[in-house]
């Protein structure tokens, strides 16, 4: 019989914040991460901060932020008011202390809980703040949320405002790093959303006129719309929407400032707005798919005391307006259905090819409905016994604490698959198994998704067919060997997901894993190296020859070597999409027909590597 366990007065233990903010921290800022997905830990604690100068800026004080990143230290200052001098130290590290439960001080702010600010003090080793108000300064630092200096008051000759410093602690944010570009979008998010607000970056000025329009025109191949963007505005609610080439729907939604990554309430009403306010327009019952076929779209709105369904605030809940105004859904499709309708009246362009598109998106999905339903056939029965798929127990469209870690990896060849297989996280990693290569999709319709056996288990693995609100695993990771076959499959896979799926590599779900090139160890210490330098740098601190192993490919690392490279150390390399660079013409270029351009880049950028051998440490 097992030991019984004594449970007493002493095994209640009461936490203070910011211990229990170290012990728990996915409840205040989600997933941890190394900073190579977009809503990583690290990158929300920048927005916590950042999102308090907005609150700032919307109530009319500080039209000017400044943000700089060096390594891993980060600094915010804003020009608002300042936080109130006596208050300083309270308002970054007493839970439930801040302004914004004055509800006339802040009527639609995003931060409500007073959490955010003393999260990031919490899990910084520096964290320092400095509030400027008439003429007057308040300066204190904290390391780990403890107070390690408080400067008193002193006079000052800088403007109002408050600056905060902060470094993330990397005993919980493991091996991380800021990534520019998705920084760089959270910045232009918040311009795009608050007309006349500047942010200064690293020495870059980020400001938008148009507001989501801009968004659209930035996050839109432009070449490919097929009219006009429409760019409606009414009091608390902003949209822009038009269609493209693209396969898919692609939404940027917000509330109160705050990106709803997941959507929500809000989305889903503007879905359904779109098709009702255009099947009444027409006066035709257009199926609800061909409607929204290729829409690029954003939408935002503000609404008092929003209700998140997390900590991390990136899908909306069911609520209202205002204490006595409407629901959101009703909200949203009232002014969709005035505005939308009044401006496809006022523009007949617009609203003729906006009808061609419709039509073409009908006719395409009628082309493929026979071979759809054959190959979804063919799937449902596979998926009974799918050989390609070991599934997890967890899943992205769960509800489960654990659904940010869901993972799928796409491996090639029976000996990776089978090394990933046996030494992952049966509760949240999933693996795919490819047959040998495969097939270039390149300029093809979607109708090979469902003829192709292999894209269509894949599709169905995702659970990506219809969009990718009910996508199964947050992270997919595309698991090759780093020689010339790993690098082509990557290519093809690539632009598997690029062709047909290109809103989830937009939403930062496509990954490539790192695995390490060589193990450097000796009978005391065992190095893993992702580069050569790396492995310099170890054969230096280890000295004395130690034993390097070159990994050719991932059947050759065992399972249990396997689980320390896709464990909480995990290195990912995000596939980012540049805002300038067209799909359409990045795939021609890459996996298109061998033009002499294509030739003399591979001819420029060849590298000849050789093992050189050395003897003594061999």
């Amino acid at each position: 019989m097992a030991e019984q366990i004594n449970y007493s007065e002493d095994s209640i233990r009461s936490l203070d914040w910011k211990e229990h903010i170290r012990l728990r921290p996915g409840m205040y800022i989600g997933k941890l991460g190394d900073g190579s997905a977009y809503d990583d830990g690290i990158y929300v604690l920048l927005k916590e901060i950042v999102d308090n100068s907005i609150d700032e800026f919307v109530m009319g004080a500080g039209k000017t932020i400044d943000i700089t990143m060096h390594e891993h230290k980060v600094a915010v200052r804003d020009y608002g008011r300042g936080i109130p001098l006596g208050k300083v130290i309270d308002c970054v590290s007493k839970i439930n202390t801040g302004g914004k439960y004055d509800s006339k001080a802040f009527q639609k702010s995003v931060g409500l809980n007073g959490v955010g600010t003393k999260a990031v003090n919490a899990l910084s080793t520096t964290f320092t703040v400095q509030s400027y108000r008439d003429g007057r300064t308040k300066f204190a630092e904290f390391n780990k949320g403890d107070l390690v200096r408080d400067e008193p008051e002193k006079e000052t000759s800088q403007r109002n405002g408050t600056a905060i410093m902060f470094t993330p602690d990397d005993s919980i944010f493991r091996h991380y790093r800021f990534i520019p570009e998705f920084v760089e979008n959270m910045i232009w998010n918040y311009v795009f959303l608050n007309s006349g607000l500047t942010i200064n970056f690293n020495g870059q000025k980020y400001f938008s006129e148009k507001g989501l329009h801009d968004l659209l025109v930035r996050n839109t191949d432009t070449e490919t719309i097929r009219y006009p963007i429409i760019h409606l505005k009414g009091d608390d609610i902003e949209i822009a929407m038009t269609h493209g080439q693209q396969y898919g729907e692609e939404y940027y939604s917000f509330v109160n400032g705050q990106h709803t990554t997941q959507g929500g309430t809000h989305q889903a009403a503007f879905r359904e707005a779109v098709v009702k306010t255009i099947r009444e327009f027409y006066k035709k019952e257009f199926d609800a798919s061909d409607i929204r076929a290729s829409i690029v779209a954003a939408i935002a709105i503000k609404v008092q005391e929003p209700v998140f369904e997390s900590q991390t605030k990136t899908k909306l809940g069911s609520q209202n307006v205002g204490p006595d105004g409407p629901t959101v859904r009703t909200f949203i499709n009232d002014f969709v259905k005035k505005e939308l309708d009044d401006h496809l009246h006022k523009n007949p362009d617009v609203a003729d090819a906006l009808l061609k598109r419709i039509l073409q998106s009908e006719r395409e999905r009628k082309d493929i409905a026979g071979i759809k339903k054959l190959a979804n056939e063919r799937a449902k029965k596979a998926s009974l016994h799918n050989r390609k798929l070991r599934d997890c127990k967890v899943h992205f469209d769960d509800s489960h604490e654990l659904r940010q870690d869901t993972t799928l990896f796409i491996t090639e060849g029976d000996s990776a698959s089978g090394s990933i297989t046996k030494s992952r996280d049966v509760q949240t990693q999933a693996v795919f198994s490819l047959k040998g290569k495969p097939l270039n999709c390149f300029g093809l319709t979607k109708k090979v998704v469902y003829e192709n056996e292999e894209f269509n288990l894949l599709q169905h693995a995702l659970n990506i067919e219809d969009g990718i609100e009910n996508l199964r695993y947050n992270n997919i990771v595309i698991a090759t060997d780093a020689d010339v076959d790993g690098m082509h499959i990557r290519l093809l896979l690539m632009t598997f997901f690029l062709q047909f799926f290109p809103d989830l590599v937009k939403a930062g779900h496509v990954s490539i894993l790192q695995t390490p090139l060589f193990r450097v160890r000796n009978k005391k210490e065992t190095i893993y190296c992702y580069s050569e330098e790396e492995k310099r740098n170890a054969i230096a601190r280890l000295g004395a020859k130690p034993e390097i192993t070159r990994f050719k490919g991932l059947g050759e690392i065992s399972p249990d070597e396997f689980s320390l490279f896709i464990g909480k150390d995990i290195r990912l390399e995000p596939v980012i999409l540049s805002k300038e660079q067209s799909i359409k013409n990045l795939l021609e270029y890459y996996m298109g027909k061998n033009t002499p351009d294509r030739q003399q880049h591979i001819i420029g950028n060849l590298r000849i590597e050789l093992d050189v051998i050395d003897e003594d440490a061999a």
